[in-house]
């Protein structure tokens, strides 16, 4: 019995091994969470799988998003609310859910077979009885499990990297909206100041103390304003509506408030060295790890690959069939089992081991690849965010406080009738688009800020990677006069 028990300690294993196959309850959310979590915003959850027994989870979802809606939304807060509400975020955790549904199927043994038979001759009636199963398919179970936890762990780094990047692409979402509205802002007392110049022009023209050449010119900047201004409009709800589309939201939830100003500068000693940029982004970011993985799957699989052609259909089973004898009533139990074994006359694995061997090369390949890549973005990102933090800091330091001693001069140069009131004008117009250059190279660092998270700790910032602006200049000198 002890020598029974020995024998059939590797097939109870096996056996033990599929029953362990089952499915995460929370469709691994919990597992993406800790790759997620230190690069989130604090608070920040994922949204709990829907269920029609249990509604609660989804309302108090619902009722912690209204209660955030009720104050200006920052950038956080922001996160919080598209990583709970938004539908394609949504459909890629059910996505992992459904591969690691595809996981435990895969680890979960075929059912055996039972097979009756039931044959009557003039003498004798034949009853046959044969249960087969797959042999290679028990023996290969620690191995395959092996397999599919890495290959789910690939997974799940994979929509982590889901997660990060729909974090980020809100984020930007939110920077973006805010710079409109406050550039919004900046057209609207533009075209305020050519409005009133183009008036004053108007009545000048009436009463015969500005020739028409003159009153053109302020129309057309008045045209030009209106023009800037219906731009900054579109700009400012289009951006709105992006925000609103990655967060999730609709109908009356749409109507939010966000922040008058973007946050302000990060002091110098408070930004990235960018010394070990490089030995980061290889340590720390998700889609290299997810490579780096399938690549230990790839290699781990290799050696099976010749094994599996060659003997992948070897099957078992075991027989007792009944003969009995019509006439005496006489029964004959025959018992027995068959092993079922191909034999390699044609196919001897070569092929199978080359596309295995193709493959490696291939995952190896690939991760050198991403190596390289991550590399490359960890630099040009640091190099594009710290380029960012110059010009946005030249920009509020020097350009937007020269443009205001500007205005103050203009103002007591009007006051003391040495400048026009045109002159003054054009002066308001260009401060004004000194503070919106400054707004744009401000949104343009912390999108620049955005790309280098991304490109140190999670994945490639891709298509939604910030560039810098380049300033708009004023289309006229404040000099000019009439």
């Amino acid at each position: 019995m002890t020598r029974r028990a020995l024998r059939l300690s590797p097939v109870l294993a096996a056996v033990v091994l599929a029953g362990c196959a089952s499915v995460a309850p929370d469709g691994l959310r919990s597992a993406v969470d800790r790759h997620t979590a230190s690069r989130l915003p604090s608070g920040s959850s994922l949204p709990v799988p829907a269920s029609a027994s249990n509604t609660e989870p989804q309302q108090a979802t619902q009722a912690q998003i209204a209660q955030w809606l009720s104050q200006p939304v920052d950038a956080d807060t922001a996160v919080r609310i598209a990583l709970l509400s938004s539908p394609s975020l949504q459909a890629q955790l059910a996505q992992l859910a459904q591969q690691d549904a595809q996981r435990a199927q895969a680890l979960t043994l075929f059912n055996p077979t039972l097979t009756l038979g039931r044959f009557v001759n003039g003498h004798e009636r034949e009853i046959e009885r044969q249960l087969s199963v797959n042999l290679i398919q028990l023996i290969t179970l620690p191995w395959r499990s092996r397999w599919q936890g890495w290959q789910l762990e690939q997974a799940t780094l994979t929509a982590a990297q889901q997660v990060l990047l729909h974090a980020a692409d809100t984020r930007r979402a939110w920077l973006r909206a805010v710079a409109a509205q406050q550039s919004l802002q900046a057209a609207e007392r533009m075209h305020e100041a050519a409005a009133a110049g183009g008036e004053l022009a108007r009545r000048m023209a009436l009463v015969g103390n500005f020739s028409k050449l003159e009153q053109a010119q302020e129309l057309r900047v008045q045209h030009e304003a209106a023009a800037q201004l219906a731009r900054a409009r579109l700009n400012a709800a289009l951006e709105r509506e992006q925000l609103a589309r990655l967060m999730g939201l609709w109908g009356p939830q749409a109507d939010f408030a966000l922040p008058d100003s973007l946050p302000p500068l990060p002091k110098a000693e408070a930004l990235h060295t960018g010394a070990d940029a490089e030995a980061t982004a290889l340590r720390e970011r998700l889609d290299v790890r997810a490579l780096r993985r399938e690549l230990d799957t790839t290699a781990d699989r290799h050696g099976f690959a010749r094994v599996g052609a060659l003997f992948g259909d070897i099957g078992a089973s075991y027989s007792r069939n009944t003969t009995t004898d019509r006439a005496t009533r006489h029964d004959e139990v025959t018992r027995g089992w068959e092993l079922e074994l191909p034999l390699p006359l044609f196919d001897w694995g070569g092929v199978a081991a080359a596309g295995a061997r193709a493959q490696l090369q291939h995952r190896s390949a690939q991760l050198r690849n991403a190596a390289l890549q991550a590399r490359s973005e960890a630099r040009t990102s640091w190099l594009r965010y710290r380029t960012a933090w110059d010009l946005a800091q030249q920009q509020r330091t020097e350009v937007l406080p020269l443009a205001q001693q500007m205005q103050e001069e203009a103002v007591y140069r009007y006051n003391g009738m040495f400048i026009s009131t045109w002159q003054l004008l054009a002066q308001a117009r260009a401060t004004t688009q000194a503070v919106a250059a400054a707004t744009e190279a401000q949104r343009d660092f912390w999108l620049a800020d955005v790309d280098l998270q991304l490109a140190l700790y999670s994945t490639s910032p891709g298509a939604g990677a910030a560039s810098l602006s380049t300033p708009a200049t004023p289309s006229e000198s404040p000099a000019q006069g009439h």
